[in-house]
């Protein structure tokens, strides 16, 4: 029996189809992408981003194994960005410096596209992200900080509350959360 392939009527060419879902890394092309939808995600909220364009590119630049992002038909529909850390709790220092040698994974944003909201995929998203996490064999812990509102969600995701955070943004004070890795 000769099976033949299924062809289009352009010419006999097969259509290229992107994925339905697909999970990988950012990489800095991905930076404006991954920005617009944080900048919709925190500023109705908090009136400010986690990360700016430039601090997005610098961590997509030096750790962009360190964040996932999640696209349907080639589309950015969510998001995470980490960076490495090497103390036990998090500082101001942290929102900015990427620590090569250090075991915590600092995710700094997770945010969703808004038409793709209250869908459950920041939950699958965490959940894949924390799953990649576990392959690297530097990886600890992971660590975030959030507002009080979101302590709930972070902690059906598996993160402990540490305590207040030192670190503050403006008036906002936040909770430090962790997540063991391995060990």
């Amino acid at each position: 029996i000769h099976l033949r392939s299924p062809r289009s009527s352009a010419g006999g060419q097969r259509r290229h189809t992107l994925p339905a879902s697909e999970f990988r890394c950012l990489s800095p092309e991905d930076a404006v992408s991954v920005f617009e939808i944080e900048r919709e995600a925190f500023i109705s909220v908090s009136g400010d981003c986690p990360l700016h364009l430039d601090e997005i590119r610098h961590f997509l630049n030096l750790c962009p194994e360190l964040s996932l992002g999640w696209f349907e038909e080639g589309r950015l529909v969510a998001f995470i960005i980490g960076s490495l850390w090497d103390q036990e709790r998090l500082s101001q220092a942290a929102l900015t410096l990427h620590k090569p040698l250090g075991t915590a994974v600092h995710i700094h944003v997770l945010a969703v596209h808004h038409t793709f909201r209250q869908q459950g995929k920041g939950s699958i998203l965490m959940w894949r992200y924390l799953q990649y996490l576990r392959c690297l064999p530097f990886a600890r812990r992971a660590l975030l900080m959030c507002e009080d509102f979101l302590v709930p969600f972070y902690q059906k995701c598996g993160f402990e509350v540490l305590g207040p955070c030192e670190v503050t943004v403006g008036e906002l004070a936040f909770i430090e959360m962790q997540h063991p890795v391995r060990g």
